[in-house]
């Protein structure tokens, strides 16, 4: 405490001067829902990550801006979608899959390198005579959609079969100093998502498809010592616009179905 004190008392940067009064996550304990309600497509959503943290700015003396909030990169995607003894659709990021790079922006596309731009994110403009005091939250799940028959024949006879996805991400509470990009690790979250659907399409609509497993996911992990940014995880392209949908048939070449959009 004595360490901390003596901070706040003189302060020798904002580096030295921000603190973090609190950081709680978790993952809901509800299990990933899924929805027949379609004859094209089936629909899962997954229980939602949520990181919440308290930071504490003291006076800033200079005329400077700072921007407080959530960073997020994905580590890890395998996202199999098996259509029988036909092959499977999996959809991929392939520096990431080629191990080219080691992460990969999850920013919502727009406010670059932020996760977002509402509840995500605080921005602290100086000089100021006063502390800052705020919160930053953010939230995350999975609710995509997966066609019932293989996504490259004219076919609409149902043949999935399974659904299997696994996906880890880095979190980081960040403060960036927008005139010099200084950037200020504050915390570090690390989570993943887990599940495996089995469907048996020649049940009738709504009778399907059935979560095998997790039942309830792990919980994320606020590390003791913080990792540093990785690079790819600051600019463009984010995942969304980077993935790509592959047909790989259990006979023959892959196909792309959806390619990248950067």
């Amino acid at each position: 405490m004595g360490c901390i004190q003596s901070i706040r008392c003189k302060p020798k940067s904002f580096r030295d001067s921000v603190i973090v009064l609190e950081v709680n996550t978790c993952i809901d304990s509800n299990p990933t829902s899924i929805d027949e309600s379609n004859s094209v497509v089936l629909r899962y959503r997954t229980p939602h990550f949520r990181a919440h943290a308290q930071v504490l700015v003291p006076p800033v003396p200079c005329q400077e801006t700072w921007t407080i909030g959530w960073i997020q990169a994905c580590n890890h995607m395998e996202f199999y979608n098996t259509y029988g003894n036909k092959g499977m659709s999996s959809w991929e990021l392939p520096d990431l899959r080629d191990g080219k790079i080691q992460a990969i922006s999850d920013s919502d596309g727009v406010n670059y390198p932020w996760y977002g731009n509402t509840t995500e994110t605080c921005t602290v403009v100086g000089p100021t005579k006063r502390d800052s005091k705020f919160t930053v939250s953010m939230n995350d799940n999975f609710y995509p959609s997966v066609t019932w028959s293989v996504p490259v024949s004219d076919s609409n006879v149902p043949q999935l079969s399974s659904i299997h996805r696994d996906q880890s991400f880095t979190t980081w509470l960040v403060a960036v100093n927008q005139a010099t990009s200084e950037t200020i690790v504050l915390q570090t979250i690390r989570w993943r998502m887990r599940l495996y659907i089995k469907v048996d399409p020649d049940k009738p609509l709504g009778q399907r498809a059935v979560l095998n497993e997790p039942v309830i996911q792990e919980q994320p992990q606020i590390l003791g010592k913080n990792e540093p940014i990785l690079a790819n995880a600051m600019v463009k392209p984010n995942a969304n616009d980077a993935q790509v949908l592959m047909w790989r048939p259990k006979n023959g070449d892959p196909v792309v179905v959806i390619p990248p959009k950067y």
